[in-house]
C-alpha cells in the first residue's frame, strides 16, 4: 500500500497506510491474475513431470577466497559487533530520545529499517541476522563471563517444539505493531524489548546457543525469507548460487512452520485491512475497546489463513491419498507467497520512510522530505505484479513437491486443491490492494 507519509505515527504504528482508489482497474487485474495462475498451473501438468529441484544440493561454487573471507574469524566478529552496535543505539534514542516517533529515529528503526530491511537484506545476502543478532552476541559474552569460555549446558530442546516459538515471537511482534496501544513509544518499545531480550536470554543460557535458530522469531524470518536467496550454502557448506526455488525447496519441515509462514501471511492481510473505513469504525465503535477489537482482528487473520491452508491439506490427503508431513509438505509453498504480500505492502514504506529515519538519526531535520519512490500506476502495477509473481512461484514450488511425493496419476489431480488455496488467496490479496 502507499504510507500516509503526513503522519509518521500512523505510518510507523500500522506499518504502511493504505490507498483504496489505486488507478488499475480491478478487472483487468483479477483477469490477469488468474490467466497467470491457471496458465502456469497447466504448463507445468503438460510439461513438468518429474521432480527437478535439489534442494540444499544445488549451486554454482563461488571461489574459495570469497567463501574464505565469508567464513573468517574476523567477518563472523566484525558482523557481530556490528550489530551489537546498532541495537545499543537504539536503545540510547529509545532512553535518551523525545518520546516522540517525529522526532526520535528509534521506532522507525525497529518498524522500518529493521522489519522492513529484513526482507531485502536477507533475500540479497541470505540469514543475516543470523550474523548480526546481538542477542547470540550477548549470550556468548555472558557464558564467557560465567563460565570463563563456551556455550550454555547442552540440553536438547524438544524435537516437537520445531518453530514454535518463532511463530509466536512473530505474532507478538505484529500484535506490538498492529494492536498495542501507542507502539511507537520509547516506553512501549522498551518494555517490549526487554520482555523479549530477558526471554531470549534465559532460554538460551537454558539451551545454548543453538535455541536461536529456531526460537528467536527475526532468525527463523530471516532464514525463511533467505530460503529464496541466490546466494546460498549447500550442504557440503559450500557458498553458492543457485536457483532461489532450489532454496526453497530445501526449506526444513519442521513443527511450526505452518504457523510461522501464516502468522506472516495473516498480519500482513491485516496490517492492508486494519486501515479500511469499515473496520476503523468497527475499532472506534467496539464495546471491548481498540486494542481488544484489533487483537481478535489479527487473531482471526492469522487463523482464517492457517484454516485454509489446512483445510486444502486435508483435500489433498482425499484427492491424493497419504504422504509424509501432510501438513508441512506443501508449507514452502506459502513462502513466496508471502513475500509478495511484504513487497506489495511495505516497499514504499521502505524507500520513503527508510531515508527519513536515517536522517533523523544523524540530526539532519532539516533534510528534504523524501519522493514517493513511483508514480502511483507504477505503484500499482508493482503491487499486483508481486502478488502475483508471489503465487506463481508458490505454484510451481508446490507441483514440484507434488510430482515427487504422488504417483503420476495422482499428482496433477493432488494439486488442485492447492491451486484452489492459490486462487483464494490472490483474491484476499488483490481485494485489499484494490478495494
Amino acid at each position: 500500500m502507499v504510507p500516509l507519509l503526513a503522519d509518521p505515527l500512523t505510518a510507523l504504528a500500522h506499518g504502511i497506510g493504505s490507498q483504496h482508489d489505486l488507478p488499475i482497474s480491478p478487472f483487468y487485474v483479477f483477469a490477469g491474475a488468474f490467466t497467470a495462475l491457471f496458465v502456469s498451473f497447466l504448463a507445468l501438468a503438460l510439461l513438468w513431470s518429474t521432480s527437478r529441484f535439489r534442494g540444499d544440493r544445488s549451486g554454482l561454487a563461488l571461489p574459495a577466497a570469497l567463501q574464505q573471507v565469508a567464513d573468517a574469524p574476523a567477518t563472523r566478529t566484525a558482523l557481530r559487533g556490528l550489530g551489537l552496535a546498532l541495537a545499543l543505539a537504539v536503545l540510547l534514542h529509545l532512553l535518551l530520545g523525545p518520546d516522540d516517533p517525529a522526532h526520535n529515529p528509534a521506532p522507525g528503526a525497529v518498524y522500518v529499517l529493521f522489519w522492513v530491511g529484513l526482507v531485502p537484506a536477507s533475500l540479497l545476502l541470505g540469514p543475516v541476522w543470523r550474523l548480526l543478532n546481538p542477542l547470540r552476541t550477548l549470550h556468548r559474552l555472558l557464558s564467557r563471563a560465567r563460565r570463563g569460555g563456551g556455550d550454555g549446558p547442552d540440553r536438547p530442546l524438544p524435537a516437537r517444539l520445531g518453530q514454535w516459538p518463532a511463530a509466536v515471537g512473530l505474532f507478538g511482534f505484529t500484535w506490538l505493531e498492529l494492536a498495542a496501544p501507542d507502539p511507537a513509544s520509547a516506553t512501549t518499545l522498551l518494555i517490549a524489548l526487554a520482555t523479549y531480550t530477558t526471554a531470549q536470554l534465559l532460554l538460551a543460557a537454558r539451551f545454548g546457543e543453538r535455541w536461536f535458530d529456531d526460537g528467536d522469531a527475526f532468525e527463523t524470518y530471516s532464514a525463511l525469507l533467505a530460503r529464496l536467496s541466490p546466494l546460498g550454502r549447500r550442504s557440503d557448506g559450500r557458498l553458492v548460487l543457485r536457483n532461489p526455488l532450489h532454496g526453497l525447496d530445501a526449506t526444513p519441515e519442521r513443527p511450526g512452520l505452518v504457523a510461522t509462514v501464516c502468522v506472516l501471511l495473516g498480519s500482513t492481510a491485516y496490517d492492508g485491512f486494519s486501515d479500511n473505513p469499515s473496520w476503523i469504525n468497527t475499532l472506534q465503535t467496539s464495546p471491548l475497546g481498540r486494542t481488544p477489537t484489533a487483537t481478535l482482528g489479527l487473531l482471526g487473520s492469522v487463523a482464517l489463513v492457517a484454516t485454509l491452508y489446512c483445510l486444502c491439506a486435508a483435500a489433498t490427503r482425499l484427492v491424493s491419498g497419504p504422504h509424509p508431513g501432510p501438513l508441512t509438505a506443501f508449507a514452502h509453498s506459502l513462502v513466496p507467497i508471502a513475500l509478495g504480500y511484504l513487497v506489495a505492502h511495505y516497499f514504499s514504506l521502505l524507500v520513503t520512510e527508510g531515508p527519513r529515519t536515517v536522517n533523523m538519526a544523524f540530526a539532519t531535520d532539516n533534510a528534504p522530505e523524501p519522493l514517493p519512490p513511483l508514480a502511483p500506476g507504477a505503484l500499482a502495477a508493482l503491487q499486483v505484479i508481486a502478488v502475483v509473481t508471489g503465487h506463481v512461484l508458490g505454484v510451481v514450488a508446490a507441483h514440484d513437491r507434488s510430482v515427487r511425493l504422488f504417483p503420476p496419476a495422482r499428482a496433477v489431480a493432488g494439486q488442485l486443491p492447492l491451486l484452489a488455496l492459490m486462487i483464494t488467496y490472490t483474491v484476499g490479496g488483490l481485494g485489499l490492494l484494490l478495494n
